[in-house]
C-alpha cells in the first residue's frame, strides 16, 4: 500500500510537471495576439513630424485596430491621416492583396506638407495616396540620373568618355578629355563627379576593378511558371578582392589632371563620396582601411596635397556602420562639420566609450573632448552652429538604471550645459520639428505603456500630452509584462541584462523547460527595452516553457570593453554570460528548470543557436537555427570583416558551425530559405554536409522561394513557428505534439504573428 502511494504521487508530480504543448496550449498561444492588441487603448508608436510644420504622425493600436493618426501642435487638434477604409479598398484594388484598414501595413510613409496626400511602402510596393479621394497609384523612386554632370556656373558638364573624364562647354559640340589613364580596368566613374562650388576644379573617383563574385540561386517552386528559374546576385564576401577607388583632381581652367598621393588611404575597405568645402579649396572624404582599425578624414587641397584631419585607429574595430548596413549618422560614428570644417564635431570612443569630441578643422587637434563618462552617446540628432549647442541620445546616463534605455540631451560645444530633456526612466524615442522648437517623446518600458508628449525645447515645458496608452483591461486577460532581471557576467562585476516572458497558464510549482531566442550581432542590442502589447516569444511561452532574451557582452551599447569581447571571436556569442544569468535565474526560481535549456535564432542568431550546441553542450541541449551564417567566410563582406578582421585567418575556422559541426551533440532543427539574399544558404548546406559526413541526426527544413525570413518573418512564419513549437515540445518537454494533419491544430499559430 505505501509503495502504491509512492507510484500515485510520483504519476502526479509527473502530469504536473510535464502537462504541457497539449492542443490547447498551441490554440491559446494562437489566440493571444488578438487577445491582448483588443484590450489595449490608446498605445502610440513613435511620431514623425511633416515636413517644416508642427503637425506630426503617429501610428497607435487601439482595441485590435491600427490607426495613422495626426496631431497639430499649434492647435492640439488630433485626428485620423485618412480614411483607413477607403485607402484599404484603394490599396487592394491596386496590389491585388487584400488590406484590412485596421491593419495597414505602410512603411516609410511620409506625409506633404499640406498633409493632402501621402506617400508610402506597402508590401515592397511603392505608392502615392491622395487623402481627400482616397486613391493610390503606384510610384517609381528616380534613379540617379547617369548623363553630364552640369557646373555650378551651368557653363560646363562632366561626363566620363571611353572610361576618361571629359568636359563639354554647354555650347560646344565637342567634349575636350582630360584624363588618359582610364581604361575597363581602371576607369572613372561618373556617379563620383563633384564640381567644386566656383566651377573651376572636379574631384572623382578612379576605380580598379575587384573580383565580382556572384551567388547563384534556384527558384524551385515559382509562384508563375512549371519549371523552375535560375538568378545570380553580385555578393563579396570576406577575403574578396575590393574595387580600389582612388581620388583624382582635376583643374579645369588649366586642364590640368592632379593626382593625389593615396600614403593616408591605401587600402580602402570603402571611402565616401568626395564632399568640396564651400570656399573651393579643398574637398574631404572619409576613409575605412581594410579591416576596420583605421578610420580618417581626409582633406585634400586644391593643389592636391593631402592630410588627415582626423585618425581614428583602435586596437580592434572602428563600428562605423549601424543595424542595416548603411553608413547612418548614428551608433559609432557621427561627424558635423562646423563653418565649413573650422571646425568638426566627431564622435569616438578611444576613451573606452562612445564620446564626442570637437576638434579644430585647420590643425586637426582636438579642441576639447565635449561628452565625457561611463556611459555611450548613441547618436546626435541635431547641431545649431549660431548656439553652438548639440541634441544628442545617450544610454548608460543614470546609475543604478537600465544602460540600454535611450535618454536625450542638450550640450554646449564646450561640454558645458547638460541638460537633460527625457527624465521619465523609461525608454525614450525623441524627434524635433524641422525649426527645433519643438519634440515629441515616446517612452515606454516594457511594464509601462506608452506615453506621447510634445514639448518645447526651450524649456522640456509640455505643451500637450497626445497619447497615454492604457492597459487595464490587459492586465485582466492573464498579460504580463517580460521580468527585467540582471546577473553578474564572466568578469563578475559586469551586469547582463534580460527579459524573463513566463506562460499565461504559469504555475511556480511546476518545473518548466527555458527557450533563450539568440541575437548577438555585435551591431546593436537586441533585448526589448519598450513597451510590448505582444511578441512571438509571449506566444512560444505558451506552449509551456519559459522564454528569456539576454545581451551578453559582445554586443553593442555599452562600453568599448563591453563591444570587444566580439572581435576576432563571434563563436563566443556572449555565451559565458548568458549561461551565468541563466544560472542566476535558476537559483532564484525553482520553476526554472536550467537542465533543460534550447536556443533559437536567425541569422546571425542561426549561427549563435547552433553554436550553443556546439560550443557549450553541457549546458544547450536543442536548437532551432534559421537561416544562419554559420561560417563568417560565407557572409556578407562587411558585416564579417567588421567583427573577425582582415585577412582571413584561423579566426575564421575557430568560430565557424561548418568547421564545428562534428561537435554536435544536442537537438538540432536547421531552417533555409532556397532564395536567401542576405546570408548565402550554401552556408547552412555546408553545416548539413558536415553534419552528413560526420554521422549526426538533425531535421533540415529548406523553405521554397523563402527569402533571408525563412519561415519566421515571411509568407511561412506560421508555419515556421509551428515547427519549432513541435520540435521544442518533443525534445524539452518529452512530448508528442498535436497532429496537424488531422486539423486539431492545424489553424492553431495563423493568428500569433
Amino acid at each position: 500500500m505505501k509503495l502504491l502511494r509512492i507510484l500515485l504521487l510520483l504519476t502526479t508530480v509527473s502530469v504536473c510537471t510535464y502537462a504541457q504543448g497539449t492542443a490547447a496550449d498551441y490554440e491559446r498561444a494562437g489566440g493571444l495576439k488578438a487577445r491582448y492588441e483588443s484590450a489595449v487603448v490608446d498605445v502610440a508608436g513613435p511620431a514623425t513630424w511633416i515636413g517644416n510644420t508642427h503637425r506630426l504622425w503617429y501610428r497607435k493600436l487601439s482595441r485590435g485596430v491600427n490607426v495613422y493618426m495626426i496631431f497639430d501642435a499649434d492647435t492640439s487638434q488630433k485626428n485620423a491621416g485618412f480614411d483607413h477604409d477607403k485607402i484599404a479598398a484603394s490599396l487592394s484594388k491596386l496590389t491585388g492583396n487584400a488590406y484590412k484598414a485596421q491593419d495597414l501595413p505602410l512603411t516609410q510613409l511620409r506625409f506633404d506638407n499640406a498633409v493632402t496626400s501621402f506617400n508610402a511602402n506597402v508590401d515592397g510596393t511603392s505608392v502615392r495616396c491622395t487623402i481627400a479621394e482616397s486613391v493610390c497609384t503606384k510610384t517609381e523612386f528616380p534613379n540617379r540620373p547617369q548623363g553630364p554632370v552640369r557646373s555650378p556656373d551651368n557653363k560646363w558638364e562632366a561626363s566620363i568618355v571611353n572610361y576618361n573624364l571629359a568636359i563639354r562647354a554647354v555650347d560646344a559640340k565637342e567634349p575636350v578629355v582630360l584624363s588618359t589613364d582610364g581604361s575597363e580596368g581602371n576607369y572613372y566613374n561618373a556617379r563620383s563627379i563633384v564640381w567644386s562650388p566656383d566651377s573651376t576644379k572636379i574631384a572623382v573617383y578612379r576605380v580598379r576593378s575587384g573580383y565580382k563574385r556572384e551567388v547563384r540561386y534556384i527558384e524551385s517552386s515559382p509562384e508563375d511558371q512549371v519549371q523552375p528559374k535560375f538568378s545570380s546576385i553580385v555578393y563579396a564576401k570576406p577575403g574578396d578582392v575590393l574595387d580600389l577607388e582612388q581620388p583624382v583632381l582635376f583643374d579645369i581652367v588649366a586642364h590640368k589632371q592632379i593626382n593625389v598621393d593615396n600614403v593616408l588611404f591605401p587600402n580602402p575597405f570603402e571611402i565616401t563620396d568626395p564632399v568640396w568645402r564651400k570656399d573651393s579649396q579643398a574637398f574631404t572624404f572619409e576613409y575605412n582601411q581594410r579591416g576596420h582599425q583605421v578610420y580618417r578624414v581626409i582633406e585634400v587641397n586644391a593643389g592636391g596635397k593631402v592630410r588627415a584631419v582626423i585618425s581614428d585607429e583602435p586596437k580592434t574595430f572602428f563600428s562605423y556602420r549601424n543595424a542595416n548596413g548603411s553608413l547612418a549618422d548614428s551608433g559609432r560614428r557621427y561627424r558635423f562639420d562646423v563653418s565649413d570644417g573650422k571646425e568638426i564635431i566627431w564622435m569616438s570612443e578611444r576613451d573606452g566609450w562612445s564620446h564626442l569630441y570637437l576638434y579644430d578643422g585647420v590643425t586637426g587637434e582636438v579642441k576639447n573632448q565635449i561628452t565625457r563618462g561611463q556611459f555611450v552617446v548613441r547618436g546626435v540628432q541635431r547641431v545649431d552652429e549660431s548656439k553652438r549647442q548639440i541634441w544628442f541620445s545617450a544610454g548608460g546616463t543614470h546609475e543604478g538604471k537600465d544602460p540600454y534605455f535611450t535618454s536625450y540631451y542638450r550640450i554646449n560645444f564646450d561640454g558645458s550645459g547638460l541638460t537633460e530633456l527625457t527624465t521619465a526612466d523609461a525608454n525614450h524615442n525623441v524627434a524635433y520639428s524641422n525649426d527645433g522648437q519643438l519634440y515629441a517623446d515616446n517612452y515606454s518600458r516594457v511594464d509601462l505603456p506608452p506615453v506621447l508628449d510634445v514639448r518645447k525645447t526651450a524649456d522640456n515645458a509640455v505643451v500637450s500630452t497626445v497619447e497615454r496608452g492604457d492597459i487595464a483591461e490587459l492586465t485582466k486577460t492573464g498579460w504580463r509584462p517580460p521580468e527585467v532581471f540582471t546577473a553578474k557576467g564572466r568578469d563578475g562585476k559586469t551586469d547582463i541584462w534580460g527579459v524573463i516572458i513566463r506562460p499565461t497558464n504559469f504555475d511556480s510549482a511546476k518545473k518548466y523547460p527555458v527557450l533563450e531566442n539568440i541575437y548577438a550581432g555585435p551591431q546593436g542590442s537586441f533585448v526589448p527595452k519598450s513597451f510590448l502589447t505582444y511578441s512571438t516569444m509571449m506566444g512560444q511561452a505558451d506552449i509551456g516553457f519559459i522564454v528569456v532574451q539576454i545581451d551578453g557582452m559582445g554586443t553593442s551599447n555599452r562600453s568599448k570593453a563591453f563591444h570587444d569581447v566580439a572581435w576576432k571571436n563571434l563563436g563566443d556569442a556572449g555565451f559565458p554570460d548568458r549561461i551565468l544569468w541563466h544560472k542566476a535565474v535558476a537559483a532564484k526560481y525553482p520553476s526554472y528548470d536550467i537542465s533543460r535549456v534550447g536556443l533559437y535564432g536567425g541569422s546571425a542568431g542561426g549561427q549563435n543557436a547552433l553554436g550553443g550546441l556546439l560550443f557549450h553542450p553541457d549546458f544547450y541541449k536543442a536548437a532551432v537555427s534559421y537561416a544562419g551564417c554559420h561560417d563568417n567566410r560565407m557572409d556578407k563582406i562587411w558585416w564579417n570583416e567588421q567583427w573577425m578582421s582582415w585577412p582571413i585567418g584561423p579566426q575564421y575556422s575557430a568560430s565557424s558551425n561548418v568547421d564545428n559541426a562534428y561537435r554536435l551533440q544536442g537537438d538540432l532543427l536547421l531552417v533555409v530559405g532556397e532564395m536567401d539574399t542576405n546570408v548565402d544558404p550554401s552556408s547552412t548546406m555546408q553545416v548539413v554536409h558536415q553534419l552528413i559526413k560526420h554521422n549526426k541526426n538533425f531535421d533540415l527544413l529548406v523553405v521554397p522561394g523563402a527569402n533571408h525570413g525563412a519561415a519566421r518573418g515571411d509568407r511561412y512564419a506560421a508555419y515556421g513557428d509551428h515547427k519549432r513549437y513541435d520540435f521544442f515540445v518533443r525534445h524539452l518537454l518529452g512530448v508528442n505534439p498535436p497532429p496537424w494533419n488531422q486539423g486539431t491544430t492545424s489553424n492553431a499559430t495563423q493568428s500569433a504573428r
